[in-house]
Order: structure tokens, then sequence, then C-alpha cells
């Protein structure tokens, strides 16, 4: 999941199935999981008090932990708030979109440093599907374009290494900024499993989204039957449609925290 911009988003649980209660929280995590990095104490394996003691004798670290507490001493107290903070930093507010946003004051007009299509775009994405739009504002509202944390299923439902299984408690979003690099290229496949990888496969699934075995899926995600009962929601996008909804997407990512030597590897030689 991405990590753009986390310290912005109105949701405040994280991890795909929402486990953890905050940042802090989330951190330490998967350097504890047995199978991520392994710090986890189980079959044989080195425990977190291992790894604590390992950067406490690596000489610059209880340099930086001196200076910013005071004293030397590494612990997971301030390794985990140390971390937080980190990735609250990965910030991205220069984007298209946000350069659109800054001269016309508002999502709703067109702007001017668009496209044709990406203010289609933009217009699909902020208009409501009974108005003919797509309704993606309805859960991933601007300017950061995040979920809150009562969004429901979104219709995927398989996991990472079975893509029928019935799998529904996966329903954190990361924000929909810096889908895309700088060179247009998507980051990395979408959703929980890593299903779709393109925007435009994204989109074809929320323009049509089955309901079989969908008994969780999000209400917004849904419409009523003139007989009585729900179906998941029909958009009716074209193919024009779903060109210029892509296209907007891609004006939400930026570029500094590709480039900026802030957030470069430190460890890299210059």
């Amino acid at each position: 999941m991405r990590l753009i911009n986390v310290g912005f988003q109105e949701g405040t649980r994280y991890f795909w199935d929402e486990r953890a209660a905050s940042l802090e929280d989330q951190v330490l995590q998967p350097i504890k999981d047995h199978i991520e990095m392994g710090f986890s104490a189980e079959n044989g394996a080195p425990s977190f008090d291992d790894l604590v003691n390992k950067l406490s004798q690596v000489p610059y670290y209880p340099v930086l932990f001196k200076h910013v507490y005071g004293d030397e001493t590494v612990n997971d107290e301030r390794i985990k708030e140390s971390l937080a903070h980190f990735v609250r930093s990965l910030q991205s507010f220069d984007s298209k979109f946000d350069v659109g946003m800054a001269a016309t004051g508002n999502f709703i007009d067109p702007f001017a440093n668009y496209t044709a299509a990406e203010n289609r775009g933009k217009l699909l994405y902020n208009t409501l599907p009974s108005a003919g739009g797509a309704g993606c504002v309805s859960c991933h509202a601007a300017p950061e374009f995040a979920i809150s944390d009562n969004i429901h299923n979104n219709g995927v439902i398989g996991s990472l290494v079975n893509p029928v299984v019935f799998e529904h408690n996966n329903t954190r979003s990361p924000s929909m900024r810096d889908l895309t690099n700088t060179h247009g290229v998507l980051n990395s496949p979408l959703m929980h499993n890593g299903i779709f990888s393109s925007l435009e496969q994204m989109i074809v699934h929320y323009n049509d989204i089955d309901m079989n075995n969908q008994i969780l899926l999000d209400p917004l995600l849904m419409q009523s039957l003139s007989s009585g009962g729900f179906e998941g929601q029909k958009l009716h996008l074209s193919n024009a449609d779903k060109i210029a909804l892509a296209a907007f997407l891609k004006t939400l990512s930026g570029t500094d925290i590709y480039t900026n030597p802030k957030w470069s590897n430190p460890f890299k030689n210059p």
C-alpha cells in the first residue's frame, strides 16, 4: 500500500484489514512479522529486542537518537515514533491537480491547466451516478482522495493467492494520489490482491459491479431495483468516459516525491 500523505487521510486505521489503530501501531508490525522482516522470535528467529541491540551498536544511531531525544538510548518506543514521523513526512502536493485547484479555488469548475479529457474525467469523478457520473468522490473525496474508516467492501474479495476466495475484510485504501509515477506508469498493481494492472481495469470493475457473493458490499456501490432488492452499481460509462477518468486520476501524481533528496537513500553516496 502506498504511503503518500498518510498523515492527511481522514481514516486513521492502517493495513488493508484496518487492524492497526494508528500509524505508530502499524510501523513495527512488518518488522515483527515472521514472514516479512522476521524479527518475530518465532522458530529460532531473532526478536525485536535483538534488533534494538543491533541498532544500538551501530555508531551513528546513538548519535542520532541523542540529537532527537537527549540521550543515546535506542528502544522500541523511539524507533516506533521515529518511523511514524518519517512516514508522515512522505507528502505529495505538487501535482497537476494541485496547480489547477490553487488557480481555480474549487474542485467543480474546469481547470485551465487540464486537457478536455482531464476536465471531463474530473467531472465524472465528482458527479454522482444518479446524475450520470462515476461517483468516485463519495468514497475518495478531494483534496486527499483517501477514504474514511467506515467504508466497506468494494467488490474485490479474492486474496493474493486465491482470487476467488470469499475474503471481505480488506476494506482499507490508500490515497489515490500518486497512482502513477512521473512517466505515467502505474506504481503498483491495484487492490489488496493486486488483481488490476491498469487504471482502465479498475474503472471497468467499478463500472459494473457483480453482486455475486457480495453480501457485504458497501451500500455506496449498490443501487436499488424497481422490483425491490439491490444490485451492484451500473455506471454505463462509455469508452471515452473511462479514458477521461483514467486521465484525471493521472493528474493526481506529483514529481517532488520522486526527486527530493530528503526522501532518498541516506546510505547512498552522493
